[in-house]
């Protein structure tokens, strides 16, 4: 596994930045659409902070959080109130199959966690064994078809140049990471028995937000312009992230599902 650890600290610095939460509000609205009733078994892998485990058991779902941090895990322990059904287990994404069975969640997120694995095929293994049949399991990840557009957008030609034919790239936080093409990821998931039923592009408009950019007085309207972007083409498809909702099953291809808005 690369190594978030030596971004961690810079990755606390900057919760609650505008580019942190115009990620945590979009990943939200687009997962909901896909949920499955309350109260569904959920596994949030890599969890962090875990925004979104609290969101999901604040809606009445079973939240099971998973991170190897103890510090990301006590700012989640800070915020679960009494009636959240949250269990908080401290352990490596790596020991997913060692520590639940075959079929044991309804649902599976694992956002920001895949780009830290040299080789993602393991992790993506383990996720499908512990989903039910008929589960969803949702995946962000960073834009292999887009590394290109931060360096070229911020005039770093040599940088933009090498991106083109590239699958890893040195992240915000000063790591080294690893991207995702829609269409390899499309196949690795396929060989598991899972297809994508839908993808959205996320932080389209404000990826070149500086870090510590704090909250416009108008983020209703910049997280609504987000939104229709990350659900339409041509501009989900450069996003530095891409949001996927996968299921067992399912057959599609992603040039074939079309504008992502319901």
């Amino acid at each position: 596994m690369m190594g978030f650890s030596a971004g961690e600290e810079r990755w606390r610095e900057r919760l609650g930045s505008l580019r942190d939460v115009v990620r945590q509000e979009l990943v939200s609205r687009q997962l909901a659409a896909h949920l499955p009733p309350v109260p569904a078994r959920v596994l949030d892998v890599g969890c962090g902070q875990g925004t979104q485990a609290l969101r999901i058991a604040a809606q009445g779902h079973r939240v099971t959080a998973l991170d190897a941090s103890s510090d990301l895990l006590g700012l989640l322990k800070e915020r679960v109130e009494p009636e959240m059904a949250i269990e908080v287990v401290h352990a490596p994404a790596e020991r997913l199959g060692e520590l639940f069975g075959p079929g044991s969640f309804d649902v599976v997120l694992c956002h920001g966690v895949l780009m830290y694995f040299d080789d993602p095929d393991p992790l993506l293994t383990a996720m499908a064994a512990v989903l039910a049949p008929g589960g969803v399991l949702s995946l962000l990840v960073r834009n292999g078809d887009a590394l290109a557009m931060r360096p070229g957008m911020t005039g770093d030609w040599a940088a933009a140049r090498e991106a083109f034919d590239a699958d890893a790239y040195t992240n915000r936080l000063g790591v080294r990471a690893r991207a995702d093409r829609l269409d390899d990821l499309t196949r690795r998931l396929a060989v598991r028995g899972l297809g994508i039923r839908q993808w959205y592009g996320v932080r389209v408009l404000t990826d070149l937000a500086a870090d510590d950019a704090p909250l416009p007085d108008d983020l209703d309207l910049l997280l609504e312009c987000e939104e229709r972007a990350g659900s339409s083409d041509p501009y989900r498809r450069v996003a530095p992230l891409i949001h996927v909702i996968a299921q067992p099953g399912i057959i599609v291809r992603p040039a074939d599902s079309g504008d992502a808005r319901r």
